[in-house]
């Protein structure tokens, strides 16, 4: 058997039989990883739906109880000591908590008043004193938080005592319970009640979705307890409660998914932290019963890959014969040629030697010559416009790449696309859309009045042939040719385009700086509009120099423009830049002198955004930069950018640090109250202390509080009052002085009309309870 042949059998079934055996193993690995892909993703939706369906319902129940807590009917009933003889309010009182029943996990809701001793639940009314788990109850009082969760259900040491004073056998099923002090702000170990509302362990468990194949879902709350099972439940997942304990200290993570051997089995372990309540949501998986399905894959990718080997064989076998048959004929057919020196006894490689004598080195090289003439000579043209060669060396090129030789003047057109903006193309296509122009221009103007077309940065540049001895068809000829590559390009591409001309001259070295004269008449569009053909002598004659005057006006707008920013004006905003626009349009500053002015009023608005502890490239965005100004070519976009890149976002961050501001203004000055509550403190004195004016801080205080300074700070004197009132032996006149108060009689004034009775009577209350 040739020695050929026996290489492309064994090639062509090595070469086939690689990308089935490694299409088996990868199809195998890929189906393994997407099935335990897909019940970890499984797991993570289970785990994150069931998250949502459990804090729709608290955070429902909290919104509800909120509303009931702040009710006016529990604000009178807070101070007031109500009995079985107020058969309406308490009536009131036990429809209220029914209401919160928001759905039917609440087992029963209870309404707790300290002072006055009693509570109110869905249907009864009793003292506080008689129930047998105040100390529970009012070890709630003692939790730093306002509102709070607790999943621990409460064991009663004592049985029931119903209102006859007779014990009663009940058996509590688990609760958790939702705890809200009154009133709810400000935050006080010492409230005056409580409203505690409980739901059933066995409701909550409902709302989590279970699935065989995807693990069983359970809750931790924040010390890591499955509080959600029943007292006769024994809690066997201990060992994965630790584990998830451990993973989320390391990571730091909030949710994740790992695999763990727990008593000698292979867990894939889900879990989800809420940063609501602190619970950890885990479900764990056997890894074995997710790679079930990936075995049977297994052996079905085998048997598959199995056959299409033997299949791949067998046509590798005959393919390569037929394959092989041409090279057989063709070096039949090549034996008359003869070869220096000894021939290979590889057929394929005396075939490659028969045939290099029949090709000579020289013709070798034309044809790759042939093959890349075309883009030698747009080298050539490119290196023109760069100055990187001579005179005499161009003349020689050009005459053996068959450019033009013969001209009275040359000039050249630079083409650029205006905006992609309401068109149907976007920024990316630009480089094809240039591409496309510069092939355009190749087949508009004849080879014989051109230099090969290129493309420079974003331009398509053209050097123009012209023999014309008179200046003004010079200037016709330009103009024309390019309103024809301009109308051309708008019939077949839709494109905005403008194109500057050079002045005529005569050295084909001297294109590079009528390049730079195409660049500059072009810069006109800032003033003049989009698609304009310009004479660079046109442009030329218009310069003038800006006057002094002109510029310190700009400052002072500028000035303004930065002033209003700071005030969030942005009616006045607008009407400054528009003023700021018109004096640089009315004065005619030449297009030049643009960049240069209004890079000025850029800098201090990014200054402006600095100074307020804003990160400039954060605040707004990679759009406002210089480089993207730069590139604008209209007045009408540079306005945009100006009004919607820069000066927006601007007033939106300056809007939130105001409103940061505020909050931090009210904590400085409660903060100042709970510190000097037994001095002379004062709006005013708050006022030289934060250096605010007293209606500015007496504003912002009334916004983020809620009630006036005065309000407030008496209240928390009454509060401190009410303490000292309770747990010493103090009288009222030194109280009253201790609180800075000028006589006792104002004291008591403020006392009976904030607590509702005189200081004597609210201690004698306190000791008769």
């Amino acid at each position: 058997m040739p020695k050929y042949l026996v290489r492309l059998i064994s090639f062509t079934f090595i070469v086939a039989a690689i990308p089935v055996i490694s299409i088996g193993l990868i199809s195998y690995f890929i189906a393994s990883g997407d099935i335990e892909d897909k019940v970890k993703d499984g797991n993570m939706q289970v785990l994150l739906q069931t998250q949502m369906r459990v804090e729709q319902v608290l955070k429902t129940l909290e919104l509800t109880s909120l509303q009931f807590v702040n009710s006016p009917l529990v604000a009178s009933s807070v101070n007031e000591n109500l009995s079985y003889d107020d058969f309406a309010k308490l009536r009131d009182l036990s429809k209220g908590l029914y209401n919160l029943q928001t759905f039917t996990s609440v087992r029963e809701a209870y309404l707790i008043n300290f002072n006055m001793d009693w509570m109110v639940s869905f249907s009864t009314f009793r003292r506080l004193s008689t129930y047998p788990d105040r100390d529970v109850l009012t070890s709630y009082a003692k939790y730093p938080n306002s509102l709070f969760w607790i999943t621990q259900s409460p064991k009663s040491q004592d049985k029931p005592v119903d209102e006859e004073g007779n014990t009663q056998e009940a058996s509590t099923p688990p609760v958790i319970r939702m705890v809200y002090k009154i009133p709810v702000i400000p935050m006080t170990n010492q409230p005056k009640g409580l409203l505690v509302v409980e739901i059933l362990n066995s409701q909550v468990k409902n709302l989590l979705m279970n699935n065989k194949k995807l693990g069983e879902v359970y809750v931790l709350d924040r010390e890591g307890r499955n509080f959600l099972l029943e007292d006769n439940e024994v809690d066997n997942n201990q060992a994965i409660h630790a584990l998830v304990a451990d993973r989320v200290r390391e990571t730091q993570e909030d949710s994740g998914f790992f695999n763990a051997y727990v008593n000698d089995k292979e867990l894939g372990i889900s879990y989800r932290s809420s940063p609501y309540n602190g619970w950890t949501y885990i479900s764990a998986v056997s890894i074995q019963d997710i790679t079930k399905q990936s075995k049977k894959i297994a052996w079905v990718t085998f048997i598959a890959c199995t056959v299409i080997f033997v299949l791949v064989g067998i046509l590798a076998f005959y393919g390569s014969r037929r394959m092989y048959s041409p090279i057989k004929r063709l070096f039949e057919f090549t034996k008359q040629i003869e070869v220096e020196g000894q021939e290979h006894k590889d057929e394929i490689v005396r075939i490659e030697q028969r045939f290099r004598t029949l090709f000579s080195t020289e013709k070798q090289l034309q044809q790759q010559v042939r093959g890349q003439f075309s883009q030698l000579k747009e080298f050539l043209v490119l290196k023109l416009f760069t100055g990187q060669i001579s005179d005499s060396d161009f003349a020689y090129r050009s005459q053996k790449f068959g450019f033009p030789t013969e001209w009275k003047c040359l000039g050249v057109l630079t083409v650029q696309i205006d905006t992609l903006q309401e068109s149907r193309y976007r920024d990316h296509d630009k480089e094809l859309l240039l591409f496309a122009i510069n092939n355009m221009v190749g087949e508009l103007i004849p080879q014989q009045d051109r230099f090969s077309p290129v493309l420079l940065d974003q331009s398509q540049v053209t050097l123009l042939v012209c023999r014309s001895d008179n200046e003004a068809e010079r200037k016709a000829y330009f103009f024309q040719t390019a309103e024809m590559i301009k109308q051309k390009i708008h019939e077949f591409l839709q494109l905005p385009i403008s194109i500057g001309i050079s002045r005529p001259f005569e050295k084909a070295t001297e294109s590079v700086l009528a390049y730079g004269e195409c660049l500059e008449a072009l810069k006109c569009r800032i003033s003049l509009g989009n698609e304009i053909i310009v004479h660079y002598e046109d442009i030329d004659a218009g310069k003038k120099e800006m006057e002094i005057t002109v510029y310190t006006q700009l400052k002072l707008l500028e000035d303004q423009l930065v002033n209003s920013l700071k005030l969030g004006e942005v009616d006045r905003v607008d009407m400054v830049f528009d003023k700021y626009i018109a004096v640089i349009v009315e004065k005619g500053i030449h297009f030049n002198e643009y960049p240069a002015l209004m890079m000025q009023l850029i800098s201090k608005v990014y200054q402006l955004v600095q100074e307020q502890g804003g990160s400039v490239k954060k605040v707004l965005g990679s759009k406002a930069t210089i480089d993207h100004f730069l590139k604008l070519n209209t007045l009408e976009d540079i306005i945009k950018w100006f009004k919607v890149e820069l000066f927006e976002p601007i007033i939106s961050f300056l809007n939130h640090q105001a409103e940061s501001q505020y909050v931090n203004i009210a904590n400085q000055m409660a903060k100042l109250v709970h510190e000097r509550f037994d001095q002379d403190i004062s709006l005013e004195a708050c006022a030289s202390i934060l250096n605010f004016h007293p209606v500015y801080l007496s504003r912002v205080f009334k916004k983020e509080m809620g009630i006036n300074f005065s309000e407030y700070l008496a209240e928390y004197r009454m509060n401190t009052a009410k303490t000292w009132l309770e747990n010493t032996s103090l009288k009222i006149s030194e109280i009253a002085e201790k609180l800075n108060y000028t006589n006792t009689t104002a004291f008591i004034r403020t006392f009976r009309k904030i607590v509702g009775m005189t200081p004597g009577q609210y201690r004698d209350q306190y000791n008769k309870d």
